[in-house]
């Protein structure tokens, strides 16, 4: 499994998005790289320009300078073919300002006395009279660039302005495609969830399911917002900056090229390690979940028994595991992001006071000021970018393992869901020779054989572990048979898809169900098919009406989660409404009277003479006075059919289910005479 490509393709789903964030930045990039050119265009053209050659004009001219009663214009602001007077230059030595009345045959170090300055270079010195200039005739000269000056400043602004509107545009365009990726992983990996088979579910912790939905969705968030967008930020920063060295000095912009190899090696050497760890680190965040919702549901078993001690120090076992780890993250974390920047950054100085320091440090330079200055610019530019990209390889690593673990789940196979209707069948259901195993070579059920026909209440009796449980489960298709076939009104289950063959059919658990919401919702499940008279019949069918019109807010009342606030017997007769209200054609009660009291299961066995008209009832039931009535009852043991009969016809038997009646009978009588 390719993780990084498999995020690649959910980020092509929002291609454009990304690709106009990616626009916008390289804009705003390139606006605000232009700084450093436009600061050497300052230093070397209109601040340390006065250095350059002066020649006389014969009148006042737009760029002209008046000195000693004469005209003198800068020889870069002469258009082509023009006539160009007697050469003066304006040498700056220490803090003052002299004025050399003729050419200058070199330059270099510079001193001045008794109106004299001289220029020495590698051995050579030439002595020129000069005249030391005041500082309104130094203003003078300096006055004709700040025009200039003043037009750079504007468009340096102008140019951070512009920036930052596109700043804004891809930062938001980046973030709010990167936020539609992960809505469409947690949209996928939840209706995966839906899909997955029940045998999934047998084997995973809850808690472990809830993390990689929601903590490990959310780190892959963090990997689209920050991550990416730091590494794209960094990278198209980069490329930038060494677009512009290449054009200051070829020669320095490629050795900083090593800089991006050395960068590339640390990364993987980085993940070589830091994927340990973070796999680690996400497993068990995953266990201390699984834990958490464990411990928070057998929270009344837990507390009765006095496991609070045993129950805290297991989880302190995990938590300090989880410590331990996160430690040594952060270990690799401070050991590479800042170590690494500051080594790159030292090299990076190395290599530019070697390149620059005979020249730039020495007398005679043939590299400006204005480069220097660009240069060094550039380089601290330059490790932003890498500081970035450098301090978010923790979260990418942590990203990329937490979408592993994601796309893991996702990978599960899944039942492809249907929104075929199919017209209700009859409910006439038969099994034949039917043998199926949780674990290979274990059947729980061999070679079971019955018929139910339409209309008629089926009944499953037998010891725990008998198999009871297991041939709804199979009816259901919870769980699919590799041996036997089990036949609705003449048609192998197998062939109809598992959304068609529960389409009618209901069931009413042992452990009622109740989401949150309201009652009416909790019956209807929010079928707009289920008409709120609808949720009323079946709800006064099971007799469930009279503590519900004592509710303050009738069938609105609100369920907070499992019902908590209803007790056994209301949570039973709404999951039993539940069922009633979708007018299954096979129904199914899964000990569904094991934890009503008497009263309310006399409520329920009326309404069931006159519901279980014209549809399959399979009744599983421990408590047997509650099946006297079922049309047929098969007694299993061990997971085979042992008797099969009439309550009357059994009794006459004397077998298994007369002692198991005989026995439960005596247990009622000693509870009365008690």
């Amino acid at each position: 499994m390719n993780v990084g490509k498999r995020l690649f393709q959910y980020a092509l789903h929002y291609k454009k998005n990304f690709i106009l964030g990616l626009l916008m930045l390289t804009v705003a990039i390139g606006a605000e790289l232009t700084g450093p050119f436009i600061a050497k265009t300052m230093i070397d053209d209109h601040i340390l320009g006065i250095e350059r050659p002066w020649h006389q004009v014969d009148n006042k001219e737009k760029e002209a300078v008046k000195y000693d009663g004469n005209w003198y214009k800068r020889n870069d602001h002469f258009d082509p073919g023009e006539d160009k007077g007697k050469e003066i230059r304006v040498i700056q030595v220490k803090r003052d300002y002299f004025v050399v009345p003729n050419k200058i045959a070199f330059d270099g170090e510079r001193k001045a006395s008794n109106g004299e300055v001289t220029i020495s270079f590698k051995g050579k010195s030439e002595t020129y009279s000069a005249d030391k200039l005041s500082t309104s005739e130094t203003f003078a000269f300096y006055k004709p660039e700040i025009r200039g000056i003043m037009k750079l400043t504007m468009i340096y602004f102008g140019l951070l302005v512009f920036a930052s509107f596109f700043q804004y545009g891809q930062r938001y365009m980046l973030q709010r495609s990167s936020n539609l990726v992960i809505k469409k992983i947690r949209q996928d990996v939840f209706a995966h969830v839906q899909r997955v088979a029940i045998t999934y579910f047998d084997n995973q912790p809850a808690g472990k399911i809830v993390s990689r939905i929601t903590n490990d969705t959310e780190a892959i968030k963090e990997l689209f917002i920050n991550v990416l967008a730091n590494f794209f930020t960094g990278i198209i920063y980069l490329t930038g900056i060494f677009i512009a060295l290449f054009l200051l000095d070829p020669k320095l912009a490629t050795i900083c090229l090593i800089l991006v190899p050395i960068l590339v090696v640390w990364i993987i050497v980085y993940r070589k390690f830091a994927s340990k760890y973070n796999h680690k680190i996400r497993s068990t965040l995953s266990d201390i979940n699984g834990m958490i919702n464990e411990s928070i549901n057998g929270m009344t078993i837990i507390q009765a028994f006095k496991r609070q001690n045993k129950t805290s120090e297991e989880f302190e076992t995990m938590n300090k595991e989880y410590f331990t780890f996160q430690n040594k993250l952060l270990s690799l974390n401070a050991m590479t992001g800042h170590n690494l920047v500051l080594l790159l950054k030292n090299l990076a100085f190395m290599a530019f006071i070697w390149h620059f320091g005979g020249q730039a440090l020495g007398v005679g330079s043939v590299i400006s000021i204005g480069v220097l200055y660009a240069f060094v610019d550039y380089l601290n530019r330059m490790f932003h970018p890498v500081t970035g990209m450098v301090n978010q390889l923790a979260q990418l690593e942590q990203a990329l393992v937490s979408a592993e673990r994601v796309f893991v789940l996702m990978d599960e196979p899944g039942q492809k869901v249907t929104e075929t209707e199919i017209e209700r069948y009859k409910g006439n259901v038969a099994f034949q020779d039917v043998t199926f195993s949780y674990v290979e070579g274990e059947p729980v059920l061999k070679n079971i054989a019955f018929e139910a026909n339409q209309g008629e209440t089926v009944a499953l009796v037998g010891h725990t572990g008998s198999g009871k449980s297991s041939i709804m489960n199979l009816l259901f298709r919870f769980y699919d048979i590799k041996q036997g076939k089990i036949m609705i009104d003449g048609q192998d289950i197998m062939k109809l898809s598992k959304q068609e063959l529960r389409q009618h059919m209901g069931i009413v658990l042992q452990d009622p169900f109740l989401f949150t919401g309201t009652i009416a919702s909790n019956v209807s499940l929010d079928n707009p098919e289920i008409t709120p008279e609808q949720v009323e019949k079946a709800l006064t069918d099971v007799g469930a009406m009279p503590f519900i019109n004592n509710l303050p807010n009738g069938l609105d009342e609100p369920v907070i989660e499992k019902g908590s606030t209803l007790s056994s017997g209301q949570r039973q007769l709404i999951s039993f409404a539940r069922a009633l209200a979708y007018n299954p054609a096979i129904l199914i009660l899964d000990e569904a009277t094991a934890s009503i009291d008497t009263e309310t299961e006399a409520v329920i066995q009326e309404a069931l003479d006159v519901l279980k008209r014209g549809r399959t009832t399979f009744i599983i039931a421990h408590r047997l006075s509650t099946i006297k009535s079922a049309d047929q009852i098969l007694v299993l043991d061990r997971g085979v059919i042992v008797e099969r009969g009439s309550h009357d016809e059994l009794m006459k038997e004397k077998g298994r289910y007369f002692q198991m009646y005989q026995l439960q009978q005596g247990k009622t009588e000693t509870r009365a005479v008690s």
